[in-house]
């Protein structure tokens, strides 16, 4: 779907990825809705696009479904129609081992990354399908198809996340809604903030990192090639394609790889 002149909706348009996919929509022409549960976040985004009447904010928790579900005449009321929808609301979880991780946790990673998602989808479906051209765009992550130790729920969200796309390209293909699902590798963002975590790795200790992070700027710039191409699936950052490589060839191989990575994080 060509972004120009497009009504889009973006989640966790606050900050991070999703900032800078609502800064880039803008500059490719099309006309943003910002989802955040921070009004002062989304306040910080419209001042950085000044954008005018081409942004506009909408303060909701993708974990409220009542409010989710009132979102599509609130934005179609704003921008007259709706054309896609960019799920990248997203959180980690503490890095603990599965066995040391509270019940609140978990419900929560559940609740916005996965619940989040499909909440919206299923709110905005029907106004996209009455679209000449529409499309749905559900940020997964490599941790979806990669086991990362201290992440066990984030991943199996994003898993969820995955399949439900997959199976929306499936069951969408004749009809004028277009589906992607993206799989971003390490992206420079500030999720683990966001998400109420704090990391035990020293800024020394990222910079020796093997596990070289993607510019936020450059991931959206690939993922919205890819909306624009109508792509099925997009693997964002050489780690996320390598790693989807060496998965398909020895998933046994990748997981011990990821594993030897993390290893280090989880024992402190």
């Amino acid at each position: 779907m060509k972004l120009q002149d497009k009504v889009v909706v973006v989640t966790g348009a606050g900050s991070g990825m999703g900032r800078e996919l609502a800064l880039q929509l803008l500059k490719r022409g099309a006309n943003v809705a910002g989802i955040d549960v921070n009004p002062a976040a989304l306040q910080e985004t419209a001042a950085k696009a000044s954008a005018g009447e081409r942004f506009a904010s909408f303060v909701v928790n993708v974990a409220e479904r009542a409010a989710v579900e009132a979102l599509p005449a609130q934005v179609i009321e704003r921008f007259g129609r709706v054309d896609g929808i960019i799920n990248n609301a997203g959180i980690i979880q503490p890095f603990v081992r599965f066995k040391d991780l509270e019940w609140a946790a978990i419900e929560r990673v559940m609740a916005v990354n996965f619940w989040g998602t499909l909440t919206m989808v299923r709110a905005f479906l029907p106004r996209l399908l009455d679209r000449p051209i529409a499309h749905i765009v559900n940020i997964s992550s490599m941790g979806g198809f990669l086991p990362v130790p201290g992440q066990s729920l984030y991943g199996a969200s994003k898993a969820a996340v995955k399949l439900l796309t997959e199976a929306l390209h499936s069951e969408l293909v004749d009809t004028p809604v277009r589906v992607t699902v993206v799989f971003p590798g390490a992206i420079a963002t500030n999720i683990a903030a966001n998400s109420g975590v704090t990391m035990s790795m020293s800024a020394d200790d990222a910079k020796k990192s093997s596990i070289k992070m993607t510019p936020a700027d450059r991931a959206v710039e690939i993922i919205l090639d890819g909306v624009e191409a109508d792509a099925y699936r997009v693997l964002v950052g050489s780690d996320a394609k390598l790693m989807d490589a060496l998965c398909r060839l020895d998933p046994r191989r990748a997981a011990g790889f990821i594993q030897r990575q993390m290893r280090e994080l989880l024992a402190r």
